[in-house]
């Protein structure tokens, strides 16, 4: 299962970054909403195209190098799981 962008106006979330968060401007919904770094790469990995949590984990360099690569990708799950509830990317 794939996950994408709450839209396909790839200009509908506007993203800017300072040091290691990101702020999340959804045009859509009017909400703002400031991300970790992990969350923040993921959006900006999801805005180039759809992929899978598997594909992500493995573009996403984890920030905790102690995890496992089954944990990792359980966090990125969860990530995505989060960023869905705040209606920023969808299953696709």
């Amino acid at each position: 299962m794939k996950w994408k962008i709450i839209s396909s106006d790839q200009e509908a979330l506007c993203v800017h970054t300072w040091d290691s968060e990101y702020v999340i401007y959804n045009s859509l919904s009017g909400d703002t909403h400031l991300l970790n770094f992990t969350a923040g790469q993921l959006l900006l990995k999801l805005q180039k195209s759809p992929m899978d949590s598997m594909s992500l984990a493995n573009l996403i360099i984890p920030t905790d190098q102690s995890k496992s690569s089954v944990e990792h990708e359980l966090q990125i799950e969860q990530l995505l799981a989060e960023l869905n509830a705040l209606n920023l990317v969808e299953k696709y």
